[in-house]
């Protein structure tokens, strides 16, 4: 009878990693949160930031944001009323996941382009 092998530490890894990008995934969650992070406040003004992305699905993905404790918005009743978004502190918990990506998407770019 064959040995089982052990798929444990490989579980134990893979399924925390999946439950994180399982919140930051997709093209436009992350850009979000750097943009909010950097003082973009406003729908508009972060609209502005991320080239590409509509008011439809930067309205869905900063709700879905908030659900997850990273975004909070605030309605300011005035006249107009104003709607202002900003980082939660949980947030902070990313910037130095995003910085790592930073660091790997430049060194990845470099070495696939003979740059090392």
């Amino acid at each position: 009878m064959a040995a089982k092998k052990n798929y444990l530490p490989c579980l134990e890894t893979v399924k925390p990693v999946r439950d994180a990008l399982d919140v930051i995934n997709g093209k436009w969650k992350l850009p979000i949160i750097i943009s909010v992070t950097v003082g973009n406040e406003r729908f508009t003004d972060i609209q502005e930031s991320i080239p590409g992305i509509t008011p439809k699905v930067l309205a869905k993905e900063l709700k879905d944001l908030e659900q997850h404790q990273l975004i909070k918005r605030t309605i300011i009743e005035d006249y107009p009323v104003k709607i202002l978004y900003k980082a939660e502190p949980y947030a902070d918990t990313l910037t130095p996941i995003i910085y790592a990506l930073k660091d790997w998407g430049l060194n990845h770019k470099n070495k696939l382009f003979g740059r090392e």
